[in-house]
Parts: C-alpha cells; sequence; structure tokens
C-alpha cells in the first residue's frame, strides 16, 4: 500500500478561526476526499491511472454513472462494493468528486493488499449531491460487470461510508441473494429521519439565534427558497456570532441537542472538557455539517430529486426531547450560567410554526430508505464524537431491526475519537474481517475491544493511519475501539 504521510496533531480550533475548516468537513460530510479534491481534480475520478503492482485496475461508465474496479492478482475472492457518501457540489467549485474505494484514500491499497477486489460506482450526475435514489441500481450494474467480466465473488459485502451507508443496507435488501454482508462506517442509515432533525436544528437556529430575516431583510426561507444562499448566509453568520458569548452558546446547546450532535469536533483534539468548548464544537458541526451543505441550499438539489420538500419538522414536547439526548445537564447548565430561562426558549420553539412534508416528495425518499430486515449480518463502526452523523443513528436503527429484522445479525462497534469518520486504516480492517467472520460461521467473533484493538496493533504502525477531513492530513492515531451505548436517534422515521 502507499504509505501515508504522517503529520502532528493540531492544537483546538474555534469557530471565529475555523468557518474555512468547516467549510471543508461540510465539503467532506460523509466522505473522506483525498486532499487533493480541494485543488486539482483527482486523476482516478477521470480515468484509470498508475496502480499498485498485482493490482488491475478496471474504469468506465455504466448507464451514465462511472466505475472503478481494483482486483489484485491474489484475490481471495471477497468483493467488497464501496458507496460513497455524500459529497454537496457547492463546495466542489466545478472540480469531479474523487473517486475513492474506502473510508479514505489509502483504504484501497490496503484492502487489495490483504487479497480484497474493491469496486464502486461514483453514481449518477457524476457522484455530487444526492445520489441516493439511483445508487442501488448503479451499484448492481457494476456487480453485474464484475460478475461477467472479472468473475463471480465468493462473497459480496457492500461497504458504505455516511451516507452511503443508506445504499449499502439498501442493497443488501434489495438483492439479498447477491449480498453477503454489509459494513457501515459513520452511517447515517435513516437518512429520512436524519434530514427531518436537520430541518429542526435550522429553524431552532433561525427562531433562536436571527430576528427571522437575511442579510437583504428578506424571511429566510428554510425550504423551497427563493434565495437560498442568502438564508445559509444568515443562519451560518448568526452561529458565528451567537459562540462568542454565554447566551448563544447555551441556545447553540440547545440546538445541537435537537439531533444528539456532539462538540467534539477535531479528532486530535480531546474530549471537549467545559461548556464553552463542547459549544464551540457544536457549533462548527452545525455550521460545517447542517447549514454549509445540508441547509438551505443544500436542499435545493433534494427537492428537485424527490420532487418538492420531503422533510418536517416538530419541535412539541421539547423536555421529553432534550431529556433523551443524553446532554440535558449541559444545556441545563449552560442556561443557569447564562442567565438564561430555559423555559423561555423551549417555548419559542415550540410555538414555532411547523414545517410540513410534501407528502409525494416524503414517499420518494422512503422509498429508498433502509427497512432494517437484515438478511444478511450488518456490521457499523462509529466514532462515539461524531457530531455529523451522530452514532444514535445505530441505536435506533437496531431496535428498527427488532421489529423487522434479526437482531443477531446487527452489530455496532464505536472508536473513542472525535470528528467524523475518523477511523483509522487498522480498525476498518479488522472490522471487516469481523464481519468476514460472521458471514463464514454464522456467529459473531469477540467484540471485545480489547480483543479488537490488539487485532488492529498487531496490524502494525502503518495502520494506524486516520484521515481527518478538516485539515485534510493523515495522523496516526492508536486503536481505539470502546464500549459505548449512544442516545436514540431523536427523530426515526419509521
Amino acid at each position: 500500500m502507499r504509505r501515508p504521510h504522517h503529520a502532528t496533531p493540531t492544537p483546538a480550533r474555534t469557530v471565529a478561526g475555523g468557518v474555512l475548516a468547516a467549510t471543508l468537513t461540510a465539503a467532506a460530510l460523509v466522505v473522506a476526499p483525498t486532499a487533493s479534491a480541494s485543488t486539482t481534480a483527482p486523476a482516478a475520478a477521470a480515468a484509470c491511472g498508475p496502480t499498485e503492482p498485482g493490482v488491475s485496475e478496471h474504469c468506465g461508465e455504466l448507464a451514465g454513472a462511472r466505475y472503478r474496479v481494483l482486483v489484485p492478482d491474489d484475490w481471495n475472492g471477497t468483493l467488497v462494493l464501496f458507496s460513497h457518501g455524500h459529497y454537496p457540489s457547492e463546495f466542489f467549485g466545478g472540480f469531479p468528486a474523487p473517486h475513492i474505494l474506502g473510508n479514505q484514500e489509502l483504504s484501497e491499497g490496503v484492502l487489495t493488499d490483504h487479497g480484497y477486489a474493491v469496486a464502486g460506482s461514483l453514481f449518477q450526475g457524476d457522484g455530487l449531491d444526492f445520489t441516493v435514489p439511483t445508487a442501488v441500481a448503479d451499484q448492481s450494474r457494476l456487480l453485474d460487470w464484475f460478475e461477467e467480466h472479472v468473475a463471480e465473488p465468493d462473497r459480496t459485502v457492500t461497504y458504505g461510508q455516511s451516507m452511503g451507508a443508506v445504499t449499502a443496507v439498501k442493497h443488501a435488501e434489495t438483492e439479498p441473494e447477491r449480498i453477503d454482508g454489509v459494513l457501515t462506517v459513520g452511517g447515517v442509515l435513516d437518512w429520512v429521519g436524519q434530514l427531518d432533525a436537520i430541518l429542526d436544528m435550522n429553524l431552532a437556529t433561525q427562531v433562536l439565534l436571527t430576528d427571522g430575516t437575511d442579510a437583504h431583510g428578506n424571511p429566510i426561507e428554510l425550504v423551497h427558497a427563493d434565495d437560498p444562499g442568502a438564508s445559509r448566509d444568515a443562519l451560518v453568520a448568526a452561529l458565528v456570532e451567537a459562540q462568542e458569548t454565554p447566551q448563544g452558546r447555551a441556545r447553540i446547546s440547545l440546538i445541537a441537542s435537537l439531533n444528539t450532535v456532539t462538540g467534539w469536533y477535531g479528532m486530535n483534539d480531546p474530549r471537549p472538557a467545559t461548556l464553552e468548548e463542547r459549544a464551540r464544537g457544536q457549533a462548527q458541526w452545525l455550521i460545517g455539517a447542517y447549514t454549509l451543505g445540508l441547509g438551505p441550499t443544500g436542499r435545493v438539489d433534494l427537492e428537485a430529486t424527490t420532487g418538492g420538500n420531503p422533510s418536517s419538522t416538530d419541535l412539541d414536547h421539547l423536555r421529553a426531547r432534550l431529556a433523551r439526548s443524553g446532554a440535558a445537564a449541559e444545556v441545563v447548565t449552560a442556561y443557569a450560567k447564562a442567565g438564561l430561562d430555559l423555559r423561555d426558549d423551549l417555548a419559542a420553539l415550540e410555538g414555532a410554526e411547523p414545517i410540513e412534508a410534501d407528502p409525494e416528495a416524503r414517499a420518494a425518499m422512503v422509498a429508498h430508505r433502509p427497512e432494517g430486515t437484515t438478511p444478511s449480518p450488518v456490521l457499523t463502526l462509529h466514532t462515539t464524537g461524531d457530531g455529523g452523523a451522530p452514532p444514535s443513528a445505530e441505536r435506533s436503527f437496531a431496535h428498527r431491526v427488532r421489529e423487522a429484522g434479526d437482531p443477531g445479525r446487527f452489530r455496532s462497534l464505536y472508536v473513542e475519537r472525535g470528528a467524523h469518520l475518523s477511523v483509522s486504516l487498522g480498525e476498518e480492517l479488522v472490522a471487516l474481517r469481523t464481519l468476514e467472520r460472521r458471514i463464514d460461521t454464522g456467529r459473531w467473533p469477540s467484540l471485545a475491544p480489547r480483543t479488537l484493538n490488539r487485532a488492529a496493533d498487531a496490524l502494525g504502525p502503518d495502520y494506524r493511519a486516520t484521515f481527518e477531513v478538516v485539515t485534510l492530513q493523515t495522523f496516526d492515531h492508536a486503536p481505539a475501539f470502546t464500549r459505548f451505548v449512544p442516545p436514540p436517534a431523536p427523530r426515526p422515521s419509521w
């Protein structure tokens, strides 16, 4: 595999000086692009490039979607079919989306080094914006191509990264006879409920932090927006300003609780220890993950894709929702220290005019949502501090599996680290091998953190490479599997 460049961890950042970093995170939300993605067009996105010795690469286009396939000479018979996450077009400035085949650029080399064939469609529209509605069909066509031009795999694992997890899980449910297992990293899983919760946070930001108008004096519009850029900018400006005062930071904590958003923004930073650190990290998530990319401007493409606004708000019964979020103590303390009455803000949110989903658009979105039937084993891998795709998704999906599928086929692994998708090469490979053991034996091997950490550590120091989407650099991180129980997702859509 290509050896990573190891950087020294950077100090903690603040929102005031970190809006650019937040923008990069939004561009990388649910993906881990290569460093070149922000400045130059990656060659692999356009055509096959040079590969490592002993690896054959195939590139082409199927029904308008480009694909890449890597097959090692010593192929072990397993095909890993990778689905990338959400690439918001507004952050790529005309450059093509990076066409990587794993959680980070180095992942595909690790997988082929260990005998795996890897493949992935870039999806329709050159992989930009909301590709979920056509993604399963794109991957199915690629699997057809692989079987015809390479060989029929002994086993096929779908592998989804963040919003790509929707595609990976749905593909297994749609073609159960072809898919043997599912791996996800930083997975969204319930994209309908996630987009609902994001709209809740956008509305709460508008109510608590703005006067309801943009810089031109026009009303902020969260859906069906005439000037989505102006509405986005008004929300971003309000969040940047709010994190500079105790009152603003208290309200940021309340807004973040609506989607169980942590304050652990940087993977090289320690878990936030103070209310201010936590709120500043949450502000970066609210800006970089939920206002840029998935806020008013991001919804333009979502609405075009689904034929209307597919999301709704629900700001009723907020006291109970806050209690379930796991953040109640921090929010109550922040409000008390800021001299604010939490009851007043809860009442303001509950009194806000709700946003209703367009029924046909919502149905179009639900049609591509995983239902938790688990015809094959599903293993999820998530960082505990992920605020870009909160790990609460796993807990709620587990509940759905108990209703609709086989709980024995679903397990979740957690890594004690901040940021989105910040798992190391070793942690990624150990998770895949764990899933393979379940596929081959019908039983889960030990998922004890000590066992998993030993397995990752035994791979050697190069496997500690961990990509950070904020700095677009690779850092060394020791294996950090841990036991963790996330709070439930606030707006499950099942």
